[in-house]
């Protein structure tokens, strides 16, 4: 069905609820019960404002709110489509599980400033809608940065030496890139087609770039865009690391780094498009970075002892997934590129989840004195695997339906050689993943004996995590509006 635009102002009451939200807290802050339910009822209602655009987006429409017009010709402009919505879906629904997760941690392990955490976690949410809502290339990078300042406070929440060296390398590596990489390449963009910067289904920018200029471009957005954490503009993510698990389970699932990989979806569909990159046969080079950053952020993986660095490096693998489907150019890879968004949110929100419960109930972050948690944390380390085995794509869990279509899509774009990445990417993932499953439930440790103290983490901390493993498998056996939502873009 031909899409038509339809004026509304639900996009903009979405991102709304969560940018007001923090008046509120701020107000509530001496009294946590109140300040926290106020976040679950934003949560709420921001999750009902975007489901209520569903209907409207499946019948074909692009709901549009225009905010101004700072550049001549060139709005800041809200537009909702299928990607948007998509995207918007699974950030909303999983900020509500987020936050009931960080109430039980932030009390659990006795964090300070927690009304500013809050507040700065909405910031966050709303700066991720604004992504998400986008339609033009201005709107979308203006948001992009909003996002990075609004989660520099949740990296650096700790304040002390290690959390204000993650802040810097963290800040460094997103504005030098965006401003170095993304800014030039969207004046270029802005000159070159006349004032355009709607992003178009054939890629507004088709027709009036070469080849060569099609790949610098292409090159600018994929590096600038460093959210995505393709190699070598990945070093922030394990750096920020340093901040606490609600903010690292937000950076990986949620809100970071799904935008950084949602904007280069967008130059692929909307600002280049997928015809003229096809034409100038520019997706291999990409392939070829996303490969690469697959294989060597797994190999990497495999060295680290801490589990939330292992499960950042984890990140940087799957992140590439994602550009290795856009980079295949073929329906079928768009489609799983875009399912992965979700079906990873979901998988390794998890993984972050029971890293942070085990931090919570026993105070352990290393893989080697986790050795028969297991005995002690039996849900949680169940949860644990059924998250691996997403992240992995095995059944059933929704990785497995994502990491498929990707796979399909190989063959389709007429290099089947590219399956050999995900394959060996997959293998990987149990070489560093898997161990951690047997130790915890096949080997003796301090954990492990009739004398051992038996609990799992506050139940704050517990029933999210059951929530997104119980998740990512309805995923693989629901999954029809996710590819119903992808394939209203491809």
């Amino acid at each position: 069905m031909t899409a038509n635009v339809v004026s509304s102002a639900l996009p903009l009451q979405a991102i709304l609820v969560s940018a007001l939200l923090p008046l509120v807290l701020v107000a509530l802050g001496r009294v946590p019960n109140w300040r926290e339910g106020a976040s679950l009822l934003a949560g709420c209602l921001k999750l009902w404002l975007v489901v209520k655009m569903l209907p409207a987006v499946r019948d074909g429409q692009l709901l549009e709110y225009v905010l101004a017009e700072p550049v001549a010709g060139v709005p800041l402009v809200l537009r909702v489509d299928g990607m948007g919505l998509l995207f918007a879906l699974v950030a909303s629904s999983l900020w509500i599980v987020t936050t009931v997760y960080a109430i039980g941690y932030m009390r659990g392990a006795k964090e300070k400033s927690q009304t500013r955490f809050f507040v700065f976690f909405a910031f966050s949410l709303s700066a991720t809608l604004g992504v998400a809502f986008s339609g033009n290339l201005l709107t979308l990078y203006v948001f992009y940065e909003l996002l990075s300042m609004a989660t520099y406070p949740l990296v650096t929440h700790h304040q002390d030496a290690n959390a204000r060296a993650g802040g810097r390398k963290y800040l460094t590596y997103l504005l030098a890139t965006s401003v170095g990489f993304v800014l030039p390449a969207m004046i270029f963009c802005y000159v070159r087609s006349g004032g355009q910067m709607d992003f178009a289904a054939a890629g507004f920018m088709a027709g009036k770039v070469n080849s060569t200029e099609a790949l610098v471009l292409l090159l600018m957005f994929t590096f600038g865009f460093a959210k995505a954490g393709v190699m070598p503009f990945h070093g922030w993510l394990p750096g920020a690391m340093v901040a606490p698990t609600p903010v690292s389970a937000l950076l990986h699932a949620v809100a970071v780094v799904k935008v950084g990989v949602f904007c280069v979806l967008r130059v692929f569909t909307g600002v280049l498009g997928v015809d003229m990159l096809k034409e100038f046969d520019l997706g291999i080079v990409v392939s070829f970075i996303a490969g690469f950053t697959i294989i060597v952020s797994s190999l990497i993986a495999l060295s680290q002892d801490n589990l939330k660095r292992r499960l950042a490096f984890s990140t940087v693998g799957q992140l590439s997934y994602i550009i290795l489907g856009a980079s295949m150019l073929s329906p079928l890879a768009l489609k799983g590129a875009m399912a992965h968004i979700a079906m990873h949110a979901f998988g390794k929100i998890t993984l972050f989840f029971c890293a942070g419960a085990i931090y919570v109930a026993t105070g352990k972050k290393y893989i080697s004195h986790m050795t028969g948690i297991g005995y002690r944390m039996p849900i949680t380390m169940i949860c644990f695997l059924i998250g691996t085995m997403s992240v992995m794509g095995l059944p059933p869990t929704g990785g497995l339906i994502s990491k498929w279509h990707l796979l399909l899509g190989a063959p389709e774009s007429g290099r089947w050689w590219l399956m050999l990445f995900l394959a060996g990417s997959t293998l990987l993932n149990g070489a560093y993943l898997l161990p951690i499953v047997y130790s915890a439930f096949f080997k003796s440790g301090n954990y492990f004996g009739p004398d051992s103290e038996r609990g799992e983490p506050p139940p704050a901390c517990f029933w999210p995590l059951c929530l997104t493993a119980v998740a990512s498998i309805v995923l693989f056996f629901a999954p029809n509006l996710i590819f119903q939502l992808a394939s209203l873009v491809v």
